[in-house]
């Protein structure tokens, strides 16, 4: 088993990256983010990470991810939390095996520090 990168050294290597840097929340996601605020949004991140992400095999991986109508969705393409290509690339998460707990919990807290470094706080 892989070890999971420090989530430190991931957020390091993404602002390298020109392709993760351009991912941007629009004025609809920051409206939805306020208005349901952190709580729920991460909520529905581990119910994403769940059922998009965690099987060994998911549905359509690589493509299970859109780019818009949530704000997860933006941070999953900005973390490299989108599909198991990236996961594997970015975060040391290895293919083909199911996430265990450590894992889903380092996913989403890897989108949840991007959407509260991205997030225009009221």
């Amino acid at each position: 088993m892989g070890t999971i990168r420090d989530l430190d050294q991931v957020f390091s290597g993404l602002a390298r990256s020109s392709f993760r840097q351009r991912f941007r929340l629009g004025a609809r996601e920051q409206t939805y983010l306020r208005n349901k605020g952190f709580p729920t949004v991460l909520a529905h991140a581990r119910d994403f990470i769940d059922k998009r992400l965690a099987p060994a095999a998911p549905v359509n991986d690589g493509k299970q991810t859109p780019f818009r109508g949530h704000p997860v969705f933006i941070a999953q393409h900005a973390t490299a939390t989108c599909c198991r290509s990236c996961l594997e690339k970015w975060h040391g998460i290895r293919r083909g095996q199911a996430l265990n707990e450590e894992e889903r919990v380092h996913v989403v807290a890897a989108i949840e520090r991007w959407l509260r470094e991205n997030t225009a706080e009221t």
